[in-house]
């Protein structure tokens, strides 16, 4: 059994995420000491590592509790955890393809020369452009 302090050194998980997943029922309510302080079960810390593996890959809240549900039930089809695993992977391939346009655009604006006025400041210029254009 451990304390609360232990679990969050052995998952890397800090005190107060552990007790927000408690509380929101991602984590199961641990049981308690006769001085009434929280003791996890070699259980509670695997399930505990599941959720930040998950949340280190980036899925959301409801996607990890949607995950740990398919996990209680080893005998069903691996299928709606692909479908879970996809969407967020297409989810990430948006955002880089933002990111990329982002850094295009960044390399862009700042591979000018760089003047000594900011009246003549490519950044600045394309900054207040865009501005403009968007009102």
């Amino acid at each position: 059994m451990f304390s609360i302090g232990r679990l969050a050194a052995r998952t890397g998980v800090k005190v107060p995420t552990i007790r927000y997943y408690e509380k929101i029922g991602l984590l199961a309510p641990p049981g308690r000491n006769s001085g009434n302080q929280r003791r996890y079960s070699q259980a509670d810390s695997q399930q505990l590592s599941f959720i930040k593996h998950g949340r280190d890959l980036g899925l959301t809240i409801a996607s990890i509790r949607d995950l740990i549900r398919l996990h209680d039930h080893p005998d069903h089809s691996c299928a709606e955890a692909h479908t879970i695993a996809e969407a967020h992977l297409e989810n990430i391939r948006r955002k880089l393809n933002k990111l990329k346009k982002l850094e295009k655009e960044l390399n862009r604006i700042t591979n000018h020369t760089h003047d000594d006025r900011i009246n003549d400041c490519t950044i600045i210029q394309t900054l207040a452009d865009h501005r403009l254009c968007s009102s």
